[in-house]
């Protein structure tokens, strides 16, 4: 019997936007996933670099893996963070592009817009803005980045090759796709897919592993490194899902043909 469910756009947008709109305003709330500084640095985030960027930015990170090693981003860069979430890695990206250099943040939910944008304002992050929008349409200029990154973000998009394509027009010929996302070992079944919570708690959506890197070459890209991150999921039901289908986190470098 074929099972006939499908996955409720709508409703996942609203979820998604609704715990991440909790994870600016109330990150000590208990979620699937980890939150905050304590997580960053477990992943790889070195100490220095955070005590360089807003403290209420790195309270509401909600990444899944460390991959600014492999963005390299250098004075003078264009980065552009798809996800970007209170801003913590768009920080970070500043500081490594300078003054000369520019960061754009795109993110959908309305709070974490507000929140990184009064903290870029706030101390004094003049090369950085964040702008409303949906990382499958992006809101800037063909060619207009040298790096894109983006943190835990592209499995809670039901379209990701669209996503992929849309980073790919985003960067100059030979710009760099800097990422840390989820992925699973095995294919997920349609109980997990159709969840519209799930995906919200960045599992649902996580693609089959080999089905993601190919979903990036078909984009444009050639990808250099791939590695695993110490990733973990806090809720009976996510870590449950995790055992099951051998979901992780991934971080990977590709660079645009």
């Amino acid at each position: 019997m074929t099972d006939r469910r499908t996955l409720d756009r709508t409703d996942l947008e609203a979820r998604v936007k609704q715990m991440y709109e909790e994870v600016a305003l109330a990150p000590w709330t208990d979620f699937h996933f980890e939150t905050g500084r304590g997580l960053a640095e477990h992943l790889g985030y070195p100490s220095t670099d955070l005590d360089a960027v807003p403290e209420s930015a790195i309270e509401s990170f909600a990444g899944v893996g460390y991959f600014l090693d492999l963005a390299s981003v250098g004075s003078g860069d264009r980065v552009l963070d798809l996800g970007s979430g209170s801003g913590m890695d768009s920080f970070l990206a500043a500081n490594a592009c300078g003054p000369t250099g520019s960061v754009i943040g795109v993110d959908m939910t309305a709070a974490q817009l507000a929140k990184a944008t009064r903290l870029a304002v706030e101390a004094g992050f003049g090369q950085v803005e964040f702008r409303e929008g949906y990382i499958e349409d992006l809101p800037v200029e063909e060619g207009v980045a040298d790096c894109v990154i983006s943190n835990g973000v592209i499995n809670l998009s039901p379209d990701k090759p669209a996503v992929f394509r849309a980073a790919a027009a985003a960067l100059r010929p030979g710009g760099r796709l800097a990422i840390a996302d989820i992925v699973s070992a095995r294919h997920l079944p349609h109980g997990v897919t159709c969840d519209a919570s799930l995906w919200a708690a960045c599992i649902g959506g996580a693609a089959q592993r080999d089905d993601y890197l190919r979903a990036i070459r078909d984009a444009g890209f050639e990808i250099s490194v791939v590695r695993e991150n110490d990733y973990r999921f806090i809720s009976d039901r996510a870590r449950g899902a995790t055992a099951s289908y051998g979901v992780t986190s991934i971080s990977l470098l590709a660079t645009k043909q």
